[in-house]
């Protein structure tokens, strides 16, 4: 991990963020889409691995 210090939510919400980003980048369709969906499932992820810890704390 880059930042083992960083709080998952801002995390995700950086990733969320950056899918918003790559929708309005200066590329082509489909390298905008790739990007989007690589972020968001990157977000999904991290706010899944959140509710796993906290079903078990």
């Amino acid at each position: 991990m880059l930042f083992p210090t960083r709080n998952p939510s801002a995390r995700a919400a950086a990733h969320r963020a950056m899918a918003r980003a790559a929708l309005f980048s200066d590329s082509s369709a489909s390298t905008r889409l790739k990007r989007y969906n690589h972020h968001i499932e990157k977000a999904r992820r991290l706010e899944a691995s959140i509710a796993g810890q906290g079903v078990m704390s």
